[in-house]
């Protein structure tokens, strides 16, 4: 019986309020294998990986944190979707739909769904099919690197972590209790446990929010004597963070790069991709009739875990420098926010509030989460739009036999960002995902030429202006 981390307890507790999943899609080469063939082979695979056999199991009157318990795989976490005409705009309206679904972790964290004999896929030559897997993951259960490192270990067969759940207990009540009353029973003895260490909490919340409030003074006099960047501003929000309602729908778009029209001599691939979003959105909001005086980006960073947990990033507020106009000036702009975002977020003083939530009593961080204000957009905010980063490794997957082309995916939506985008690489390719809400960007194809056109136009700036240099 092992308890959730309280940051992966909060996103656990965060997905009743609001859709939080991860949805990692992957492309292979279709080689015409059957959806039972299919399921089999995900049936055979993932008594192997841990993480795939654990489900979320609640404490009474949350008076504990939640546990993982061990489980089965189940046929109904592989869904076929046999009934979608087999065309990538379909395929990318059906993973639209699927964005807007919620996982139930107390049944099972996570989702294969499967289209097959897939035409008109980027990449793929006339008459080649592919075979698109998207894995939906409940957030508590991982966050972006360990999501693709359970991928990895579904579609390349690589040795994953060993679980730190216990499966020997538990197989033993499996044997001579039905789930209920399993269920009940460990429930039960987690809260008993927890019951009188709650005094103990609260001792430790408060001195450890006595040291956080020492950390914070340690970072401000850093920050006055120029030891440490200081931290992002706020900005007003634009259209793109609608209203502070719930996304009415999800649309998303692909652009399939070859990760060479990306690659520049002095910049990453994401700050190539952050320039080239700054000027279409600068873009896009100018040919609204909106004023653009200032775009920031969230773009989460890794961070290292905690013993036990399963989400370790920080979110941080970069500067779009559209104050720039030109490529060259406007990259180095975001090269430099970015580096200085990342050295403040990871000083050791920054951990100290995150040591506070770790210890605080599971009633408590329950109350917090579900009682915070989440449906209203404040009068500032740290970002117009969300970033999200990841390299998923070389391209030595295969699913169906078939081998991998490229991957996507899709930070999520939320009452304040309506609009999100996603790098993700996989060998020699590098997927550029736009994830928006159609009330706030109706017309997502307009904004994807427009990103298509500035992905090219930053590169070759930045190539033409590094030769001359």
């Amino acid at each position: 019986m092992k308890s959730l981390a309280a940051r992966d307890a909060t996103m656990y507790w965060l997905s009743a309020r609001t859709r939080n999943d991860l949805f990692l899609l992957y492309c292979f080469a279709d080689t015409g294998r059957e959806a039972g063939e299919l399921r089999a082979a995900v049936a055979n695979r993932v008594v192997d990986i841990p993480d795939l056999l654990i489900r979320v199991l609640d404490t009474p009157a949350n008076i504990a944190y939640p546990v993982w318990v061990t489980c089965e795989f189940t046929n109904e976490q592989f869904v076929d979707h046999h009934h979608v005409e087999a065309t990538w705009a379909n395929v990318t309206a059906a993973v639209g739909d699927l964005l807007g679904t919620g996982l139930n972790a107390n049944d099972r964290p996570w989702r294969l769904h499967v289209f097959r004999n897939i035409r008109d896929v980027p990449g793929f030559a006339t008459g080649e099919s592919a075979l698109v897997a998207v894995l939906q993951l409940s957030h508590a259960l991982a966050d972006g690197r360990r999501a693709a490192a359970i991928a990895r270990a579904l579609f390349c067969g690589s040795e994953f972590p060993a679980s730190t759940i216990s499966n020997r207990s538990g197989r033993l009540v499996d044997r001579f209790l039905p789930r209920n009353l399993r269920d009940a029973v460990t429930s039960a003895l987690a809260a008993t446990v927890a019951l009188p260490g709650i005094p103990i909490g609260m001792a430790r919340t408060v001195v450890r929010g006595l040291a956080a409030a020492r950390a914070q003074r340690g970072l401000a006099e850093l920050t006055a004597a120029g030891e440490l960047p200081p931290p992002a501003p706020d900005t007003e929000p634009t259209a793109l963070n609608g209203t502070g309602a719930p996304p009415a729908g999800h649309i998303v778009r692909m652009l399939v790069c070859d990760k060479n029209r990306l690659r520049v001599s002095d910049h990453s691939i994401t700050v190539v991709a952050l320039t080239a979003i700054s000027f279409a959105l600068e873009t896009y909001l100018s040919g609204r009739g909106a004023a653009v005086a200032d775009l920031r980006a969230q773009v989460p960073m890794a961070m290292v875990i905690a013993a036990g947990g399963r989400n370790g990033y920080r979110d941080l507020s970069v500067d779009l420098a559209v104050a720039a106009p030109l490529p060259r000036a406007r990259a180095d702009r975001i090269a430099a926010d970015l580096a200085a975002r990342r050295t403040r977020a990871a000083h050791p003083l920054q951990a100290a509030q995150d040591s506070v939530t770790a210890v605080l009593p599971a009633p408590l961080l329950h109350h917090d989460v579900t009682h915070a204000a989440i449906d209203i957009l404040p009068e500032r905010v740290s970002g117009h739009t969300v970033v999200s980063s990841v390299d998923r490794g070389p391209a030595d997957l295969r699913f169906g036999g078939g081998t991998a082309r490229f991957t996507a995916g899709f930070p999520a939506l939320g009452t304040v960002m309506h609009l999100t985008h996603g790098i993700h690489g996989l060998g020699d390719t590098v997927t550029v995902s736009i994830h928006a809400d159609p009330a706030v960007l109706p017309d997502i194809d307009h904004y994807a030429d427009l990103l298509e056109s500035a992905l090219d136009e930053v590169a070759r700036a930045l190539r033409e202006s590094g030769a001359a240099g």
